[in-house]
């Protein structure tokens, strides 16, 4: 068994500082690569929760202006004074756009919604003079 190790290692003993460093250098690649990796899943899992929150807020003010009473000629709807807005969250009032040249029953709604005063998602609806 001695001599299958002395022909394997070529008689030497003991690791060398050149293998050691080559080691390190190996291990200290993988341990950046895990790293990075982990703050990348971080990051994206922080943009999902703000996407997640901006669409709950815009959903819920979409619905809102759908249940208030159709007002025909008006340039927007008011927030929904219900609504539990998260702090540094802001929901703009809804803004709304005839579909046809005449207001015939048809407005086309925008909610928009910001975080640290930055849009974060603009969601476009209908509603309809029912």
């Amino acid at each position: 068994m001695n001599r299958v190790r002395k022909a394997i290692t070529g008689g030497e003993e003991g690791t060398t500082f050149v293998e050691t460093l080559v080691a390190l250098v190996i291990l200290s690649t993988v341990a950046l690569a895990f790293l990075s990796g982990l703050a990348t899943i971080t990051k994206a899992g922080a943009i999902t929760d703000t996407q997640s929150t901006a669409e709950s807020l815009a959903l819920s003010q979409m619905e809102y202006v759908k249940q208030c009473t159709y007002q025909v000629n008006v340039t927007q709807y008011p927030v929904d004074p219900e609504l539990t807005v998260p702090s540094e969250w802001e929901v703009l009032p809804a803004s709304v756009q005839p579909v046809h040249v005449t207001d015939d029953g048809l407005q086309e709604i925008t909610v928009s919604v910001q975080y640290h005063d930055r849009t974060v998602l603009s969601m476009k609806g209908y509603k309809a003079n029912r």
